[in-house]
């Protein structure tokens, strides 16, 4: 039988994205009525994954011997890991297990092959339930990709009802390890133009622009063995290059009109290996500071093409994702922006009152609401799917 709407207003959302660096947790509190606006956030909790947990899920993004094995045991970790991430959450907050309606939790992608009709994201929600003592929600892809739809990305919807403002056009970009963004149209009257009696919801718009931090962070842990460039500082020193900037930015996914979304199974190390061979740049060995600096503009410029083509009136840019905390990356879409002659501002969604890092966390306790009250999640202007479906899949505590 399908799951009743919980009388509680409490859920859980758990993220952990493309970038591999750990999971961002909150705990939110919906009002009863919940149709739109700003959602009460209880307490939050960041927990980072150790070296070997980062190294095994990043070796699970490529063919190897005995995946089937390994990825049992990487998902059973994983659980562990939200476990814990959600004892700090309700500990920071003091609620029992009891009075949390449901954990939302996306699991970590290791394939996303939405033209080959499938999407995989490694998790153990029957063991997080254990855990927890908790009902959770997960797979939320899986149900858009049967419809005939992307899978991703998923947050738009959440972004229009949390974001949109009454009389402007607004854009929202996650830069994670991928970017995708979302063009909020201004929403009209008191109505959640993401609730079932709007279908389609015309005029909103999102997806995958490209890479977000995936290039950077593996560029400098091939060369400074570092997880990320902490706020652009290596990016900043470097030159960019522009036949490699050409170079990154001659793939056809460019070229792919939305819906569209991608991930590492396009964008990895090998990948600007091959670029860096056809800008003829193997030979000459440009100084690896000014491939960091190429790769931040090759994220810059390819989220503002999107923007300057898919939300030209837009008012402001708000960004969410780790790339919020890189000064550098941010300076060089307000430049690149200036190219599409789009002199607006580029903030992050804390202007917005919602913390970056929150976001896609608050976005998955969301959509396990949406399940628990039987409503849509999906949109499928933004992902293709045939129509509004439910997504996820759920296991109780």
């Amino acid at each position: 039988m399908p799951p009743q709407a919980s009388s509680s207003s409490l859920y859980i959302g758990l993220m952990s994205g493309t970038s591999l660096d750990g999971a961002d947790g909150v705990l939110a509190a919906f009002p009863a009525d919940y149709r739109g606006g700003p959602i009460e956030t209880l307490a939050s909790a960041y927990i980072a994954f150790p070296p070997e947990l980062r190294r095994d899920m990043l070796a699970l993004q490529a063919a190897g011997n005995d995946e089937i094995h390994r990825e049992a045991l990487l998902a059973n970790t994983l659980a562990s890991h939200y476990a814990a991430c959600v004892v700090s959450l309700l500990t920071q907050a003091g609620v029992a297990p009891r009075q949390v309606a449901a954990i939302g939790v996306h699991g970590q992608t290791i394939r996303h092959r939405p033209e080959l009709g499938y999407t995989r994201q490694t998790n153990n929600p029957a063991l997080l339930a254990e855990l927890t003592g908790i009902d959770v929600v997960a797979d939320f892809r899986s149900r858009d990709i049967a419809a005939g739809g992307q899978g991703a990305p998923l947050v738009p919807a959440f972004h229009q009802a949390v974001f949109a403002a009454a009389d402007t056009v607004r854009v929202v970009a996650n830069i994670g390890g991928i970017s995708n963004i979302s063009v909020l149209p201004p929403r009209s009257g008191d109505a959640n133009p993401v609730m079932p009696s709007a279908p389609g919801t015309p005029g909103i718009i999102g997806f995958d622009t490209g890479p977000g931090n995936v290039l950077m962070d593996a560029w400098i842990g091939l060369h400074q063995g570092l997880a990320y460039d902490s706020n652009g500082d290596w990016a900043s020193s470097g030159r960019v290059l522009p036949t490699l900037l050409d170079a990154l930015r001659d793939e056809a996914f460019f070229s792919l009109v939305p819906p569209k979304s991608t991930g590492r199974d396009l964008f990895h190390l090998e990948w600007l290996r091959q670029k860096l061979a056809a800008a003829e740049m193997t030979g000459t060995t440009p100084p690896p500071q000014d491939v960091q600096a190429t790769l931040a503009s090759f994220t810059a410029t390819t989220l503002a093409d999107a923007i300057a083509s898919h939300a030209p009136g837009a008012a402001a840019v708000y960004i969410c994702g780790g790339g919020a905390c890189n000064a550098h990356l941010l300076l060089q879409l307000q430049s690149a922006l200036a190219q599409h002659h789009m002199h607006i501002a580029v903030d992050s969604t804390a202007a917005l009152g919602m913390p970056p890092n929150h976001v896609e966390a608050l976005a998955f306790a969301w959509l396990a609401q949406r399940f628990c009250l039987r409503q849509p999640g999906n949109l499928p202007a933004v992902t293709g799917a045939r129509g509004d479906r439910i997504l996820g899949a759920l296991y109780p505590a």
